[in-house]
């Protein structure tokens, strides 16, 4: 069934970048774009494993599944940073506010490279019908490196419904907390995943509403 599920993720992202291409206006906060195509590309390899079939081209394939994620979720530091400045927010435009969030990006993707990408070692894996290649390693908890990203979208999220009352940013980051702090055994590895799928489309919301050039008065 997993497959399948992946499948409707991976049209379901598809969707959210046409959506987005669609409305959203030229802003820094198109980095999220890259994120998509990332999660685009992960969920499509899942969804395919057994088509694909295990060997070299499957391994190979998911080792761009991990460099992609290692690059371009930390990013999502940078777009924190970037909606809050769309969105016209006095406190993102403090100098020491943009050292911190480029701190963290940095700090995120060490953390990640080190904690997954050195040494790492794949092994072809089955689970709920899914055929896929994953770390050898038994992975403990949420990865430093989300943790980082869900603190700086948290901050954000929580001084758009502030300042803004915009509160979409929030639920889809709440979700997405919940999602990786709380273990849920319903039977499936997809889980995650929709919570993701959750978190994003909210990001393209808020991305769509601040890149429309409305313009706010900086508080």
């Amino acid at each position: 069934m997993d497959p399948y599920i992946f499948g409707l993720f991976t049209i379901a992202y598809i969707a959210i970048f046409v959506w987005g291409m669609a409305k959203h206006k030229k802003t820094a906060s198109a980095i999220l774009f890259l994120v998509i195509a990332a999660l685009i590309y992960d969920n499509a390899i899942l969804a395919l494993g057994h088509v694909i079939g295990e060997g070299e081209l499957l391994e190979n394939l998911s080792y761009g599944r991990f460099w992609l994620h290692a690059i371009f979720t930390p990013t999502l530091i940078l777009f924190s940073l970037f909606i809050m400045k769309e969105a016209n927010l006095h406190f993102a435009y403090k100098e020491w506010v943009s050292f911190t969030f480029g701190t963290l990006w940095v700090v995120a993707m060490i953390v990640e490279y080190f904690a997954e990408l050195s040494g790492l070692e794949l092994a072809p894996e089955e689970s709920y019908g899914v055929l896929s290649y994953s770390t050898t390693e038994a992975a403990s908890g949420p990865p430093p490196m989300i943790l980082i990203v869900l603190v700086a979208l948290l901050i954000a999220a929580i001084m758009l419904a502030r300042k803004r009352k915009w509160w979409w940013m929030l639920v889809g980051t709440i979700v997405m907390t919940i999602g990786s702090a709380v273990p849920i055994d319903i039977g499936s590895d997809a889980i995650t995943n929709a919570f993701e799928l959750v978190l994003i489309a909210t990001l393209m919301w808020t991305a769509i509403h601040y890149s429309n050039d409305r313009p706010y008065r900086r508080f």
